[in-house]
Formats: structure tokens, C-alpha cells, sequence
């Protein structure tokens, strides 16, 4: 008699999304695709006043949920940030998960974790998140990776019993993560002794970083078009044609108002770049919020310490602009900026001369 098979994927979960702006919302569902959720709704409010119990009025907060109710979602989720009451004023009167901004970012993070470090990294952030929701309706979004973001476990019904638990954890992470940031600040000083030059890839998630690193350095670094594909920093060895070698690194993606939780978690990751001679900042030319992923980038390169760093500007997806009038533009507004395209092999061996020359005698554009 013949097996009956079960379907074991994960059902993708169905979720409202909220935002504020045109810009947040298509940002947000971005983020939400990346976890591959059906979104049911995507509402773009406009909030008068902020009230303390749900960040607006009970009114609004009212018609939400019985939007959501009525199209069967699993979730709302917000692109602000929610203080933990407020998670759970919305939780009271949705009865089923609200998630922030944050949280679905710490999810995102948590499907892409391969290596120990990242691994390592994700869980503490998750923890440090986790700490004041104990009472929060976890869900797990993706259906890419999936049981151990907000997975219950024993006690986890005394409160106190959670909060000791999850601050030993928190305490044996941070030891681990120590260690791990002890073993990558070796591997930079044995580069360091090899006196070769490091050129740091930074930019917006998604611009195309990794991409450019296995263009320049025949590297098989994944790829894929989706927000944070890559969360470890990779290095790979680029020859230039002065015969000279210069490592390549390439560096966890930036996002408008990335996490506390992640930035404070990554710090070891994203120092990289704090560390390298050079860097190579990439945007996606053909997105209409450059302007602002540019700034974002700056600010992020400032606060950890890089922002005097010489920096190239790459202006990358050129292929996907409609005429040659909107590089030009673009090459204007970004002066002394490399445009090309990864995907068409453009314009790559300019930018080889750029970081020569940058290299040499440093570059800053911003």
C-alpha cells in the first residue's frame, strides 16, 4: 500500500503591513519579502498626534486590526519601532503577533545566519530584544530558516524565571562573541604584517556589494536579490594593473535605521571597514532614494569610526537607467564617483584605476 506524503513546507505567513510614508512602505515590504511573507495589505496612515498606549489613536489602532481580521492575516507588521507596551496594547486587541521594524529585521538577520559568528551575533540581538517582550506573541516569519527565533522553552511561563535565563545567555554570547572578535582581530594584524592595502565594500543593502566583490576577484561570495543576503565579511585577493595586490572585504549591508540591537551585535563585523585604507562605496543606481541610501551610509562609515577613511563612490546598476543623460546626471551629483554594472561587466576596469589611484594618494568624496 503506498505512502500517503505530507506537505512539510512552512505555510508563508500572511501579514498587514503599516508604514507612514511611500518611501518606509516600499522599504518595508522589501523587508517583508525578503522573509517571503504573503502580504495581504500594505497601508500607508497618517498619524496627528502620537498617543503613549498604541503610538496613535485607539481609533486608528481599532480599524487596523479589523483590517487585518478580515483579511485573514497572520500579523501586523510596523515599520516604526514599538516600545514593548505598546507591542502589547496591539497584541491585547489583535490577539495574535504585532511586530516592529526591528523584530522583522532581527528575523531577516536570523534566516540568513551561516557561520558561527553570524550565528552568534543574531542570537544575542534577538536576545537583547527579547529581554523586555517576554509577554510578546512570537512568530517566526521565515521559510527560509525557522524554529528557534522566540521557540519556548522550559519555565518559560515565570517571567523571572525568563528574565534570569535569557540574561546568562546573553552573558555566555557576549563571552563567545569576545572570543570570536579576538580570533578576527588576529587575522587583521596577520594581514596587517603582510603589508597589503584594504579596500572595505560598503553601501545600502542590496546595492550590489557582493556582486562587485566576485566581479573584481572571480569570488563565489552568495548572491541573491534580496535585502542582507550577505552577513559576513568576506576578503578575497584583487591583482591591479600595476601589479600590486589589494584585499577586497566585503561588509554586512546598511539600512535606514538598522537595529540598536544588530549594530551593537555586528560591531566586529562591521569594523571592518573602520580598519580598511580604502573604501568602496556602492549604490544602486537605479533607485530613486540614492540620495538618501548615500546619506545613510556616510552616517553609519561616521559612527563607527571610518568616516575619514578615502572613499570611492560606486555607482553601480548603470544598465538598468533608461538613457546615458541620467548617468550623467548621476556623475554630477556624485563627483569623481566609477559608474558601471556588475551584471554587464561595465565600467570594471575603470574602477580598478580608481582604487590604483586611490590607493595612492587617497580619495574622498563626500
Amino acid at each position: 500500500m503506498p505512502q500517503k506524503m505530507h506537505d512539510t513546507a512552512q505555510k508563508a505567513k500572511r501579514a498587514l503591513l503599516v508604514s507612514l510614508n511611500k518611501d518606509a512602505s516600499r522599504e518595508l515590504q522589501g523587508l517583508a519579502e525578503t522573509l517571503g511573507l504573503n502580504i495581504v495589505s500594505n497601508e500607508i496612515i497618517n498619524i496627528r498626534e502620537k498617543q503613549p498606549k498604541f503610538g496613535m489613536g485607539s481609533g486608528k489602532a481599532s480599524e487596523l486590526t479589523e483590517k487585518a481580521k478580515e483579511l485573514e492575516a497572520d500579523c501586523i507588521v510596523f515599520d516604526f519601532d514599538l516600545s514593548p507596551s505598546q507591542q502589547r496594547n496591539w497584541e491585547d486587541l489583535a490577539g495574535f503577533p504585532v511586530l516592529d521594524r526591528q523584530e522583522l529585521i532581527i528575523q531577516i538577520f536570523a534566516s540568513r545566519a551561516i557561520t558561527r559568528e553570524a550565528d552568534l551575533q543574531v542570537q544575542l540581538a534577538q536576545l537583547h530584544y527579547r529581554l523586555p517582550r517576554l509577554t510578546h506573541k512570537y512568530i517566526d516569519l521565515s521559510q527560509q530558516r525557522g524554529g528557534r527565533y522566540g521557540s519556548k522553552g522550559k519555565g518559560e511561563t515565570k517571567l523571572e524565571t525568563d528574565r534570569r535565563r535569557i540574561e546568562q545567555q546573553i552573558h555566555k554570547l557576549e563571552k563567545e562573541i569576545e572570543q570570536v572578535s579576538k580570533q578576527r582581530q588576529v587575522q587583521r594584524s596577520q594581514r596587517q604584517r603582510q603589508g597589503l592595502p584594504v579596500c572595505a565594500i560598503v553601501g545600502y543593502t542590496n546595492a550590489g556589494k557582493s556582486s562587485l566583490l566576485n566581479a573584481l576577484t572571480g569570488a563565489a561570495v552568495f548572491v541573491e536579490d534580496k535585502l542582507f543576503a550577505t552577513l559576513d565579511a568576506t576578503t578575497r585577493r584583487l591583482q591591479l594593473e600595476d601589479g600590486k595586490t589589494v584585499l577586497l572585504t566585503d561588509t554586512v549591508g546598511f539600512i535606514r535605521r538598522l537595529p540598536h540591537s544588530l549594530i551593537k551585535a555586528f560591531r566586529s563585523t562591521l569594523e571592518e571597514a573602520s580598519h580598511a585604507d580604502l573604501i568602496l562605496h556602492v549604490l544602486d543606481a537605479s533607485d530613486s532614494n540614492i540620495d538618501e541610501y548615500y546619506q545613510t551610509t556616510i552616517t553609519v562609515l561616521s559612527e563607527l569610526g571610518a568616516g575619514e577613511i578615502p572613499v570611492i563612490t560606486v555607482l553601480n546598476k548603470i544598465d538598468k537607467l533608461e538613457d546615458a543623460s541620467q548617468t550623467e546626471n548621476l556623475l554630477s551629483r556624485f563627483p569623481d564617483s566609477a559608474a558601471i554594472s556588475v551584471k554587464e561587466k561595465i565600467g570594471l576596469d575603470k574602477l580598478k584605476n580608481y582604487i590604483t589611484t586611490g590607493l595612492r594618494i587617497g580619495v574622498v568624496t563626500h
